[in-house]
């Protein structure tokens, strides 16, 4: 025993020679393909709002009725957050995210077959349940093939599927109705493009640095000394005895559960209720509706991008992050309330699109939450905490919907629905305000962050 501990302090004091070579950029390949997988995923859920009005049509659905359908994907999805997570960390998460991703694309073509009500909204929770384990998945990706230096780039390419997948899902669908008959059609035909994309996405994503074949050993080793040098430094960091009652007893954990709540209240509410919204209030037809999505969306796409390049920019400037944090998440509060505000007194189609992109474009800042869970929990704790953060996002996702269809059904108006996306971004602002970026909680001096 003497010998190996002798033998392990003698490997630790020999520095490995460097490789010779430029490493590779397999790692980037494994998040642009991940950026794939988040899209169509948002494509999935989103086909079945920009279809209702000729599923609702064609059903003879009751808005109330509508809302608790577009509610019911969020319903198995939330549900599954946090075990998905438990999965990515059990086993190996390429193999969890590509085999959701084959068995949401068959429940998406199971979809296309329905005949009532009960039979989508079953469909739809059981969709929600598969796509779950994707984002857990993607972030323990990230702890496998990004240093701890890019995981910001990383996070920022994989959330930035959302408004991609709800932008361009809207044409790709209108393109699926008009090529293969319908709604039916484009349900079906969105499921096996995401099989199809799966299929591809699991020859780029299968394996580790250490059995990847395209990978060179110059990258091979330059992940292998950073994620070395990372645990090193977080295991002299660590807090012992901190458990998941310390997270309940801060109020940082409840201010950022409450901002992503508030953040992800206007963004399914928009991507559930927007066609809808458009349809009746602006009267535009499907394809209308499909190149507005495109732009709304598309402004979110490109907005979560610029938010994440300001911030770093700032940071790198010297800006401390709690200044750079809370400023640029109260900009997108206070600015998304603003348009969202603007939206209701405006009657032109091309204004209300106008007002729409802003409101995406400011709120898609938000994105910048997924780095809010790394900052304040201990790195052992970083996966479950994520995973309570995105439980309470996808509780709005639960009953926004719900709550919306049942206000345009009693009012058969869309106003006070958008009021609730305005009093929702002033509290993403105001939550966001309160949380302390530069403290993990359980560490020294944290106790002035406890209620």
């Amino acid at each position: 025993m003497q010998g190996n501990k002798s033998d392990l302090e003698f490997s630790k004091s020999v520095k490995p020679m460097p490789i010779p070579g430029k490493p590779t950029g397999v790692r980037w390949h494994i998040f642009i393909t991940l950026l794939a997988l988040v899209t169509i995923n948002y494509v999935d859920r989103a086909v079945l709002s920009i279809a209702m009005p000729a599923i609702q049509a064609d059903l003879g659905l009751d808005p109330a009725i509508v809302g608790l359908i577009l509610s019911s994907f969020f319903w198995g999805y939330a549900l599954m957050q946090i075990p998905s997570g438990w999965l990515a960390d059990r086993y190996r998460p390429d193999k969890v995210v590509v085999g959701a991703a084959f068995l949401w694309g068959i429940v998406q073509t199971f979809t296309g077959f329905i005949n009532t009500s009960k039979m989508l909204i079953f469909l739809r929770v059981l969709l929600g349940i598969t796509e779950a384990p994707v984002m857990p998945g993607a972030a323990k990706l990230q702890s496998v093939w990004l240093t701890s230096a890019e995981r910001g780039r990383g996070a920022t390419i994989i959330d930035s599927g959302a408004p991609l997948g709800t932008a361009i899902g809207g044409p790709i669908i209108i393109a699926f109705m008009a090529w293969f008959g319908g709604w039916r059609g484009a349900l079906i035909g969105a499921g096996i493009l995401t099989l199809v994309i799966a299929w591809i996405s699991w020859k780029v994503i299968k394996g580790t640095p250490e059995t990847n074949k395209r990978m060179n050993d110059a990258e091979r080793e330059y992940l292998k000394k950073a994620l070395d040098e990372e645990y090193e430094e977080n295991r002299k960091n660590q807090v012992d005895n901190i458990g998941m009652k310390d997270y309940l007893k801060a109020r940082n954990f409840w201010c950022m559960c409450l901002g992503w709540f508030s953040f992800n209240t206007v963004f399914y509410g928009l991507m559930t209720w927007g066609p809808s919204y458009l349809a009746k209030t602006k009267n535009m037809d499907i394809a209308s509706i499909g190149g507005a999505i495109l732009i709304i969306f598309g402004a979110g796409f490109v907005g979560e991008l610029i938010g994440g390049w300001i911030t770093d920019k700032w940071r790198e400037k010297g800006g401390n992050y709690n200044t750079v944090m809370r400023t640029m998440l109260a900009i997108a509060g206070f600015m998304t309330s603003l348009s969202i505000f603007l939206l209701s007194q405006v009657n032109s189609v091309t204004m209300a699109i106008i007002m729409l992109a802003a409101a995406l474009f400011f709120l898609r800042w938000g994105g910048l939450y997924w780095g809010v869970p790394a900052a304040i929990s201990q790195r052992n704790h970083v996966g479950t905490v994520g995973g309570c953060m995105n439980f309470s996002g996808n509780i709005a996702g639960v009953v926004t919907p719900i709550y919306i269809g049942i206000i345009v059904s009693l009012t058969d108006s869309y106003f006070l629905a958008l009021m609730v996306f305005c009093v929702a971004g002033v509290l993403l602002a105001g939550a966001s305000g309160l949380i302390n970026f530069n403290k993990k909680i359980g560490s020294i001096n944290v106790q002035k962050e406890e209620f």
